[in-house]
């Protein structure tokens, strides 16, 4: 399974949700597909997007929040597993690509190419629903159980090592962080 595959394959199901992307190939990818004004890239933030996306589900319980992380980006950050744990925001469902690889910066392989096991720890960490998928059709069915399931769920879908020619969206940071802003204001 692809990442941009999987992205292609749900895409119809954010509208209306609150999207956080981690940088690199998932933000440019989900852009490329097409943008909209409730998705907010978060470049340059390595590790981050797990923890943005819980501020916003506790701030925001009214709306759906998905985040779309990678493996490498929740390594460096792995508190933030216990923290979804410990509040349990029942609109937030968190997508982890793990591609086993820093593909974005160079390539280099993570901790999950050597056995770590990221649901495993979201599931250690007490989050109430994890799982691992590998195909697109699990993975299909995994988000959409999540979504209806109201509950704080962290999904690995385990992807190919491949990503587009670039890692960077053409949205600049600043506009895309105001047209988010105006988004959440709105809605």
């Amino acid at each position: 399974m692809t990442r941009l595959d999987a992205l292609k394959a749900i895409y119809p199901q954010l509208d209306g949700k609150i999207v956080v992307t981690i940088m690199g190939a998932v933000s440019a990818e989900l852009q490329a597909i097409g943008h909209r004004p409730n998705f907010f890239y978060l470049q340059h933030a390595m590790g981050l997007a797990s923890s943005m996306g819980l501020g916003i589900a506790l701030s925001r319980p009214e709306h759906q929040v998905v985040v779309f992380d990678g493996d490498g980006s929740i390594l460096m950050n792995l508190g933030s597993l216990t923290t979804m744990a410990r509040y349990r925001p029942a609109n937030l469902v968190h997508v982890v690509f793990d591609n086993e690889s820093l593909l974005s910066v160079g390539g280099f392989p993570t901790a999950t190419a050597t056995g770590s096991d990221i649901a495993g720890i979201a599931a250690a960490a007490s989050v109430p629903r994890t799982c691992t998928v590998r195909t697109l059709d699990d993975f299909i069915v995994a988000f959409d159980e999540a979504v209806k399931s109201c509950e704080l769920t962290t999904i690995v879908a385990k992807v190919d090592a491949v990503g587009p020619a670039g890692f960077v969206t053409d949205l600049a940071m600043l506009e895309n962080r105001f047209e988010f802003q105006r988004w959440l204001r709105q809605h």
